[in-house]
Formats: structure tokens, sequence, C-alpha cells
């Protein structure tokens, strides 16, 4: 079974990423594996000038990967945009429970709207909407929650996708 992908959108400044890391925090409490996916859309380089792997890449590696005791990061080269089921099924296993993706606003995964006063409304495509969290009153056709109520976004998270069993619970 694939694991389900839940998408965070928002207008840039609107406070999806610290919302996001504030509702992993909770959702981890409860007992979920999370992954997420971050879009970048004017792009990014995340690897250090200088570093081992950064002369690998700039020598024409197309994919570089760093592995260290506790953690792995790869660099790669990728021929177009991914989309989030392309890299849950490349890059993570089975093991999670739910991929929390920061954008793909016009993709149909279920999402969550972030609204803000300052910052205003972004346009986005009704399917799959499940909620809209804002700092304003709004008027939706689904449940709209307060930016600061992080309890109530992880609780509308956990039911409508529900935790899978790990073998490595006890």
């Amino acid at each position: 079974m694939a694991v389900p992908v839940l998408s965070f959108v928002g207008r840039s400044n609107s406070g999806k990423t610290t919302l996001i890391e504030r509702v992993i925090a909770e959702l981890v409490r409860a007992g979920y594996k999370i992954a997420t996916v971050k879009h970048a859309g004017h792009g990014f380089d995340l690897d250090t000038e200088g570093k081992d792997s950064w002369r690998h890449k700039r020598a024409g590696a197309s994919s570089v990967i760093v592995l260290s005791k506790d953690s792995l990061a790869m660099f790669a080269d990728v021929p177009e945009e991914m989309k989030v089921e392309e890299v849950r099924d490349r890059f993570l296993d089975s093991s999670y429970d739910l991929i929390i993706a920061e954008g793909w606003k016009s993709e149909g995964y279920p999402k969550i709207v972030v609204v803000r006063e300052q910052v205003g409304e972004v346009p986005f495509s009704p399917d799959g909407l499940l909620a809209v969290v804002s700092d304003k009153p709004i008027n939706a056709p689904v449940p709209v929650l307060d930016l600061n109520d992080v309890a109530g976004v992880a609780a509308l998270i956990a039911k409508h996708f529900p935790r899978v069993s790990h073998e490595l619970d006890a």
C-alpha cells in the first residue's frame, strides 16, 4: 500500500513551514513516522561549496550520496520536476505513515491551505481540500482551524490518515 501524501499550500511567508514543523512534532508524539517533501519553485543548492560532496558534483557526478552513522543525504540531477509520488516510489519505503508535502497546490493531493491576513490568499485546486488554517475568519466548505490550533490540525490529519502499525512498535 502506497504511503499517502498530504500537501500544505499557501503563499510565501504564510507560515506553512512553521505549521508543518509543529504538526510533525504532534504527529510523531502520537507514534507517526513522517517524511516530508518540500517544493522549491525557484531551485535550490544545498551542498556547501568546498566540501567533498560539492567537489564531486562540480566534477560531473550526476548523483552524490553522503553517508554517516545516522544520516544519508543525496544530491542528484533530475531531468524534470518530479511529483511527490515519484519521490515516494523511488526513495521512501512503506514504513512511513504519511508524507507531508509543502507545495504542489495544483496537484490533486489532499491538502490543507494556510491563509494569513497579511499575505493574502493563494489560488488552489479544490480537489482534495481537507481544511483551511488561518489567522482570520474564512468562509469555506471544509473545517477552518486557527493557525495556533496545532492539536486540532494534527487530530484532523490523524482522522483522515490513520497510522499504520509498525513492526518496531513495542
